[in-house]
C-alpha cells in the first residue's frame, strides 16, 4: 500500500489526481489542470508538497570527510559556514562511477550537515554512506517522514511568503541562490533565525527543481498542514496554484534538470550535461579532490552521451523510444521526454512566457523536450527523430532549453518584481 505525506488529505480534499511514485500516492495535478500549474509558476506561484523527499543528518567530527569523500561537489566551499549558509547539489557515486542519488547537501557547521535525497532512497544512501565511512566519527539518522517540505516557486514567491514570515527582511538578507537559513528543530541553534508568523522554526532554502526563482521550506511534518493552508490562502488573488508531480516534472526537464534514475542512471557519470557537478579544476580538466568512483569515470572513454533536445511542437513520446538519424539509423534512446508548457519558437528561437522580450500577445503552444541518450557526440542543432511505434517526432539537439529562467535572479529585485498574472502593486 503506498504511503501518504503529512498533506495526504489535503490533496484529497481538494480534488487531486493522485499517482504513485516512489511508494508514496503523490498528486499528479490539481483540478486546474498541469497546464495552468506549469504557466502559474512560470508567471506568479506555485506551492508543491515534497515531503516524500528524505532528509539525511551526518554529524560528528568524521561528518565532513565521510561526504566530501562520497559527494562530487566539493564541499570545502561550505566551510566555515557563511551568512547564510551555502548548500550544493551533486550526486553520490559508487565504486564503477554510477549514480547512486543525486543529493542537496546543506552545511550547518563543519560537523552538522543536511543531506537531501529522493523519496524512497534514504535507507539506500544512508547505508552507502555508513559503507565507506573511515570510521566511528560520523552519525547518520534518517529523517524520512519526519519533516513537511514545502516547494513555493515562482517570480511571487517572495511576495506570497512576506507576510507569513515573523521577520521577512532578516529572513530574506543576502539570501542568494543556494543559500538557506533556519533550522526545523526547534531545539537547533539556527531555529531562531527564521519563524512563521506562528513561531514555527522554518529552514527557508533559495532552491528547488523548477529552474524558477523560489524556495524551498523544511518544517516539522505536524506544522506542514498550517504552513500549506497559510501558503494557498495568502497565495489568493496572486495566481498561485496547488502543483503536482507532472507540472514539476514538465518545469524540470524545461531547465535542463535530470530526474535521478531516469536521467542520472546506472551507468558511467560521464558525457552529460551535468558533470558541472564535478569538483573540475580550471579550464574544466582534472578534479580539486578525490571522490568514490572518479577513477571509473575517468576511465570510462567509450561511455554513450545523454544530451538535452527541443522539438518544434508539442508532441512527446514515452521514455525508452529510440532515437533516429535523418536517415533512420539507430543512434540510442530516449531518457524523458516531456512539453515544457510555457515556451514556444518565434522566428526559430525558443520564447518563454516569462521572456521580456516576447512578442506581443505571445501564446505559447509549448514544446516537447527531453534528453537523449546515444552512442555519439551530437553538435547543438542536429536533428534527429524521436520513434515510438507509428509516431515519428523530430526534435533538435539543443545545449539549453527554456530561456529566460529566474532561478539566480538576485532576491532584492524578485521582492519588487510584479508577477505577470497578479494585480499586486510591487513592494
Amino acid at each position: 500500500m503506498a504511503r501518504h505525506t503529512v498533506l495526504g488529505q489535503w490533496h484529497r480534499r481538494h480534488g487531486a489526481n493522485p499517482a504513485e511514485f516512489a511508494g508514496y500516492e503523490m498528486p499528479l495535478w490539481y483540478p486546474a489542470g498541469a497546464r495552468a500549474e506549469h504557466l502559474a509558476v512560470l508567471t506568479a506561484v506555485g506551492v508543491f508538497d515534497t515531503s516524500h523527499m528524505a532528509v539525511l543528518t551526518v554529524s560528528g567530527p568524521g561528518a565532513f570527510g565521510l561526504l566530501q569523500r562520497c559527494h562530487t561537489r566539493d564541499l570545502g566551499a561550505l566551510l566555515p559556514p557563511a551568512d547564510p549558509p551555502r548548500c550544493t547539489y551533486g550526486v553520490f557515486l559508487d565504486a564503477r562511477g554510477h549514480v547512486v542519488d543525486d543529493a542537496v547537501v546543506y552545511g550547518l557547521s563543519p560537523d552538522r550537515f543536511l543531506v537531501v535525497v529522493n523519496a524512497g532512497m534514504g535507507p539506500r544512501v544512508a547505508a552507502h554512506l555508513a559503507a565507506h565511512a573511515p570510521g566511528p566519527g560520523a552519525g547518520i539518522a534518517d529523517l524520512t517522514d519526519r519533516l513537511g517540505k514545502i516547494d513555493v516557486q515562482g517570480p511571487g514567491a517572495a511576495r506570497v511568503l512576506e507576510p507569513l514570515l515573523a521577520d521577512p527582511d532578516r529572513a530574506f538578507q543576502d539570501l542568494g541562490y543556494f543559500r538557506f537559513r533556519g533550522h526545523f528543530d526547534p531545539k537547533a541553534p539556527e531555529a531562531g533565525q527564521v519563524r512563521w508568523h506562528d513561531g514555527t522554526p522554518v529552514l527557508l532554502s533559495r532552491t528547488g527543481y523548477t529552474g524558477e526563482f523560489g524556495f524551498e521550506l523544511y518544517v516539522e511534518a505536524r506544522r506542514a498542514p498550517t504552513i500549506w493552508a497559510d501558503l494557498v490562502e495568502a497565495g489568493e488573488g496572486r495566481g498561485l496554484l496547488p502543483c503536482g508531480l507532472a507540472a514539476r516534472d514538465s518545469l524540470r526537464t524545461g531547465a535542463v534538470l535530470p530526474l535521478a534514475h531516469q536521467d542520472l542512471g546506472d551507468w558511467p557519470f560521464v558525457r552529460n550535461p551535468w558533470t558541472r557537478v564535478l569538483p573540475l579544476g580550471p579550464g574544466g580538466t582534472g578534479y580539486t579532490k578525490e571522490f568514490l568512483g572518479r577513477a571509473a569515470i575517468e576511465a570510462a572513454v567509450d561511455a554513450a552521451w545523454t544530451l538535452p533536445f527541443a522539438g518544434f511542437d508539442p508532441r512527446k513520446v514515452p521514455s525508452g523510444a529510440s532515437v533516429r538519424s535523418g536517415s533512420g539509423r539507430e543512434l540510442g534512446t530516449v531518457l524523458t521526454c516531456a512539453t515544457d508548457m510555457g515556451i514556444d519558437r518565434v522566428e526559430g528561437r525558443i520564447v518563454s512566457v516569462a521572456s521580456p522580450n516576447r512578442p506581443a500577445g505571445f501564446t505559447p503552444r509549448g514544446l516537447c523536450c527531453g534528453f537523449v541518450r546515444v552512442g555519439e557526440p551530437l553538435p547543438p542543432g542536429t536533428r534527429v527523430e524521436l520513434r515510438h511505434g507509428r509516431r515519428s517526432i523530430p526534435v533538435e539537439i539543443v545545449s539549453d532549453i527554456r530561456p529566460d529562467r529566474t532561478a539566480r535572479v538576485p532576491i532584492g529585485a524578485m521582492r519588487t518584481r510584479r508577477s505577470a498574472s497578479s494585480q499586486e502593486e510591487p513592494r
